[in-house]
């Protein structure tokens, strides 16, 4: 009986620790891409991958976790146009570190497939997030954005940010931390 009772509270905690990692690692979906979406990127940019959580180091994983949680820090879902059709943001990276190459990708689903553009690239592991529209100044304090709809973050953490916006007509960026 005292043997059952040991097994019993041993397994209750298992479950207990197995339920909290499970709760504190992300999951692989969220850096899943639509598949008609993943089957257009794959071709477009070979041998690239979305940023995800184990792609970051142990510092920048916890500063994204602090402020976006589990999120995937290279894919978001963004109203980026201001029409409402399914877009994806996405930073693609390729290679290793320190020469690591990564792009920054807006993609638009359109009536024939998808429309992709490519924003910006870099070296590193950039991370991705969506602000709301507003009014965005850089760092410098000579260029203003006035977005209707909302921006794109495109960030090196603690390092460096710019923000993307639609016009209506073009994309404009203004560098908001350097």
């Amino acid at each position: 009986m005292r043997l059952k009772s040991v097994l019993i509270c041993a397994a209750g905690f298992w479950l207990l620790a197995a339920n909290q990692m499970a709760i504190a690692a992300p999951p692989d979906h969220q850096c899943a891409l639509p598949p008609t979406l993943r089957d257009e990127i794959s071709k477009k940019y070979p041998g690239t991958k979305i940023v995800s959580m184990a792609d970051l180091d142990e510092y920048d994983r916890k500063l994204f976790q602090k402020d976006h949680g589990t999120r995937c820090p290279g894919l978001l879902r963004v109203n980026f146009y201001g029409d409402g059709r399914p877009t994806w943001a996405l930073v693609l990276i390729a290679g290793v570190n320190p020469k690591r190459k990564a792009d920054l990708v807006v993609a638009r689903q359109v009536a024939d497939g998808w429309e992709i553009r490519s924003l910006d690239s870099t070296d590193g592991t950039p991370v991705v997030w969506r602000e709301p529209p507003g009014k965005y100044d850089d760092v410098y304090g000579e260029k203003t954005i006035r977005a209707k709809n909302p921006v794109i973050v495109f960030a090196g953490l603690e390092s460096w940010a710019i923000i993307y916006a639609w016009t209506g007509k073009e994309v404009v960026k203004v560098w908001i931390s350097d």
